[in-house]
């Protein structure tokens, strides 16, 4: 898994405040995999996905990692 969906992971279970294994699984909102080949693929891009009730932003910089409440 890419390091920056690792980041998003954490940041939404610590908003949450449970443990990253409590989250749903990823698979619902995204295929991990093709993402993760989308970020190391070193093109710039920017992905916005919705999970667990957050939007997620990456990019352009793959280390760039936003989680916002998708209600915003």
């Amino acid at each position: 898994m890419h390091s920056a969906l690792t980041t998003a992971l954490a940041r939404i279970a610590a908003r949450k405040g449970c443990d990253r294994a409590a989250l749903p699984p990823l698979y619902d909102a995204i295929d991990p995999e093709a993402l993760t080949a989308v970020l190391e693929s070193n093109a710039a891009v920017t992905v916005r996905f919705e999970y667990a009730g957050y939007r997620v932003v990456i990019g352009p910089d793959s280390d760039e990692v936003s989680v916002i409440d998708a209600d915003r």
